[in-house]
C-alpha cells in the first residue's frame, strides 16, 4: 500500500509540474517551441510503471488541460487518450530500447498527437497552422531522455525515502 502511495505522489507531483510548465508564459516567438510536458509525463509513466494510469484519469487530465488552455473541450482529452493507448499497446517493444533510442518512438507518438489535433481542428473549420506547428514535437522529443532520467531519479529517491 505504501509503495502505491509513493508512486502516486511522484506521479501527481510530476503532472502538477508538467501543468505548471505548460501554463508558464513564453514570448510569442517561442510559443511554437513549447514542449508538451504532460505528454512526456504520461508516456514515461505508461512505459515504466507496472500499474498504468487508468484511462479515465487520462481523459480527465486531458479535459483539465483543455480547460486550462481554453481549447475545445475534449480535444486534448482525445489525443492524450490515444497516445496513452498506443504506448500501452507497444510498451514491450519501446521499453526494449534505452531512453536515447526511445526518443524516436516518442517523436512518432507526438507527431501522431499533432495529426489528431490538426485533424480535429480542420474538422472544426479552423485554419491550417503554419509549419511552426510541427516544431513542438521535435523540441519535446529532444527533452525526452532528460525527462526520463529525471522521473526515474524521482521514483528512485521516493522509493529510498519510503524504505527508511
Amino acid at each position: 500500500m505504501k509503495r502505491t502511495q509513493d508512486r502516486v505522489s511522484v506521479l501527481l507531483l510530476a503532472l502538477f509540474l508538467a501543468l505548471l510548465l505548460t501554463l508558464a508564459p513564453l514570448p510569442v516567438a517561442l510559443e511554437p517551441l513549447r514542449p508538451y510536458w504532460v505528454a512526456l509525463v504520461l508516456i514515461y509513466w505508461s512505459l515504466e510503471v507496472q500499474q498504468p494510469i487508468p484511462l479515465g484519469a487520462v481523459f480527465l487530465l486531458g479535459l483539465l488541460l483543455d480547460v486550462l488552455l481554453a481549447s475545445l473541450l475534449g480535444l486534448h482529452a482525445c489525443s492524450l487518450l490515444i497516445m496513452v493507448y498506443l504506448v500501452r499497446r507497444f510498451r514491450p517493444r519501446i521499453r526494449f530500447f534505452p531512453p536515447w533510442q526511445q526518443a524516436l518512438a516518442v517523436l512518432l507518438l507526438l507527431l501522431n498527437d499533432r495529426v489528431i489535433l490538426l485533424w480535429l481542428s480542420v474538422l472544426l473549420g479552423e485554419p491550417v497552422p503554419s509549419w511552426r506547428y510541427w516544431l513542438a514535437p521535435l523540441v519535446t522529443t529532444a527533452l525526452w531522455p532528460w525527462v526520463f532520467l529525471a522521473l526515474d531519479q524521482a521514483r528512485l529517491v521516493r522509493r529510498q525515502v519510503g524504505k527508511h
